[in-house]
């Protein structure tokens, strides 16, 4: 039957989908710090993920063209889209600067660091999975994200600290202070999100 007023459901699984990949890339960027003479290839990986969230964030804006009625108000839909993509294009960052600086070793505070981005992504994938229906559980998972930022937070000062008191190579210094510094801005990233879906949540309580 025609449907003047058409619903689009199909956001749910889009977002749940690009919270999967997220993760995913996350996975991938600490197996790269783990494995690192292999690191050519996880980072490829990411980037063939960041690829497929940028098209699934594409087609989520498309689709917002083209719905009379949606889940939820556009806006809110556009910017937790976009601070989802953002949180990719973050980590994917990350590892194309390894390849690009022509990192040799992976450093223990990027490891510290990489760790709480894995934790983040999963708790950000459990949070927009419980968007469609369990609004105290997504509650709960975002505090858990503010948490664990701070915690990433201190990991960052402990690292660039760490790098001015050691290391004596100019040039190391500028690779390493980026990289920690784009490994922060992944991490405040996932907050953002989670910022998004509290106040989706908390406006359709």
């Amino acid at each position: 039957m025609f449907r003047l007023l058409p619903k689009e459901d199909k956001y749910f699984d889009q977002f749940n989908r690009l919270a999967s990949n997220i993760h995913g890339s996350a996975q991938l960027l600490q197996k790269l710090f783990n494995d690192f003479g292999n690191r050519a290839a996880y980072a490829d990986q990411i980037k063939q993920l960041e690829h497929t969230c940028d098209e699934i964030t594409h087609g989520i804006i498309k689709q917002l063209n083209l719905t009379f009625i949606t889940p939820f108000d556009r806006e809110d839909i556009h910017a937790l889209a976009s601070q989802l993509d953002d949180v990719i294009d973050g980590i994917e960052y990350v590892s194309r600067r390894v390849i690009l600086y022509r990192l040799t070793a992976p450093t223990n505070d990027a490891v510290k660091m990489i760790d709480v981005l894995v934790r983040l992504t999963a708790s950000l994938e459990k949070a927009v999975g419980s968007l469609e229906k369990d609004g105290e559980g997504l509650l709960k998972e975002c505090a858990g994200i503010h948490t664990l930022e701070s915690e990433g937070d201190t990991y960052h000062h402990d690292a660039v600290d760490r790098l001015f008191s050691t290391e004596t190579d100019p040039i190391q210094i500028l690779k390493l202070k980026e990289l920690y510094e784009k490994l922060e801005r992944a991490i405040d990233k996932c907050e953002d999100a989670a910022n998004v879906l509290e106040s989706i949540t908390l406006k359709n309580a």
